[in-house]
């Protein structure tokens, strides 16, 4: 994985944590659910970027 898909990803994460927070210090479940959906999507790309790494040094 490329440095910069790792700051990328990292960064998505980052912002769903915060997002997840304000979501929760607001009671806002719908921002608090888009935090959550965002360190999903963030954590899949991970994975996905992982996998090719793997293929790639086999």
């Amino acid at each position: 994985m490329g440095l910069g898909d790792k700051i990328s990803n990292k960064a998505q994460e980052l912002k769903g944590k915060a997002k997840e927070a304000v979501g929760e210090a607001r009671d806002d479940r719908d921002l608090e659910a888009e935090g959550k959906a965002d360190q999903a999507g963030a954590n899949l790309k991970q994975a996905g970027e992982k996998v090719k790494d793997t293929w790639k040094n086999a």
